[in-house]
């Protein structure tokens, strides 16, 4: 009797994550590897020193559509959110090298604009951009290697039980901007705009590691997703206390229009680029730091003590 062969599991199946892991399986190490895949951000050694290094990838049609934002807007957000995971190793990036692909037919000046952005967003950190390469593609492509130093980097590995979770910069703006804009709406336009260029708070890096965090990350896929990342890497249990934040009225304005909890926008929007960190109890929080949770021994992120119903953030694929 004839059997049929199970068919291969697609990139759809085992979606961004699974897809990651089995990457990394594939991949080697080196003595000059400090800190690989796993984080926001590489660690490099190198004679002289070590380096971060971090790549993020922007399509058009999935992370910015040119009828929604500039090519000013989009310029500084390619930057921003490679920025922002030099940030959140606790690092400032020095320099970043972008990979372009665009149809022939886009204007010179929309690229000028562009990058125009990128180096507005960049003065926030010293950086520049210092090479990189062009090729013909069917929609515009941008990606971005970010490096940069830290005295300190911190990974997500580190948080332990008894730490206290605590987040720097704005939360559900962007998703809720998202939300809207996907909607015909241009307004409210605080969250229409942290949409189109979101704004890490590119000095709470730093000064996480300065105060001894113990692991930080940023928040890109959504608070409870990116929590989450930590709580897996470090084999710990968070939970959140959904008291503790603050709701934007520009969010609280979306979520009424639209019949959705302004706190979903706060727990699982991305592309606020904040960031959260876990610190000892006995730490003193940086200025701009706000405390939201507690870890502890367990696995998973909860909110109120309890199981998040519905998705935490987003996936590709899925």
């Amino acid at each position: 009797m004839a059997t049929t062969a199970p068919e291969e599991p697609t990139i759809g199946d085992i979606g961004e994550f699974g897809l990651i892991d089995q990457v990394r399986a594939q991949i080697g190490d080196n003595r000059h590897v400090l800190i690989g895949p796993g984080d926001d951000a590489a660690h490099i050694s190198t004679k002289d020193g070590s380096f971060l290094v971090s790549t993020d990838l922007l399509v058009e049609g999935r992370h910015f559509r040119r009828d929604w934002s500039s090519p000013h807007d989009i310029g500084r957000k390619a930057a921003a959110c490679n920025l922002s995971d030099i940030n959140a190793m606790g690092g400032v990036a020095t320099a970043l090298t972008v990979g372009f692909g665009a149809p022939a037919d886009l204007p010179v000046s929309w690229v000028l604009e562009m990058t125009r952005g990128f180096e507005a967003e960049c003065a926030h950190v010293g950086a520049h951009i210092v090479g990189g390469d062009v090729t013909a593609s069917d929609k515009i492509i941008i990606a971005v290697t970010a490096m940069g130093d830290a005295a300190r980097p911190v990974l997500r590995s580190g948080a332990l039980p008894g730490d206290v979770v605590a987040y720097a910069g704005q939360l559900g703006l962007a998703g809720a901007g998202f939300a809207a804009l996907s909607r015909g709406f241009r307004s409210p336009k605080v969250a229409v705009d942290a949409h189109r260029v979101p704004h890490p708070p590119y000095a709470a890096g730093p000064q996480a590691a300065g105060a001894g965090a113990t692991a930080l990350t940023d928040i890109s896929d959504g608070l409870l997703a990116d929590v989450g990342h930590i709580a897996e890497a470090s084999s710990v249990a968070i939970d959140l206390d959904s008291s503790t934040f603050v709701v934007p009225e520009a969010v609280t304005t979306v979520s009424d229009a639209l019949g959705v909890d302004a706190l979903t926008f706060v727990l699982t929007g991305g592309d606020d680029y904040a960031l959260a960190a876990t610190f000892s109890s006995q730490a003193t929080l940086p200025d701009g730091w706000t405390r939201i949770g507690t870890v502890s021994d367990g696995a998973g992120v909860t909110v109120d003590g309890k199981a998040y119903e519905g998705i935490t953030g987003h996936q590709h694929w899925r």
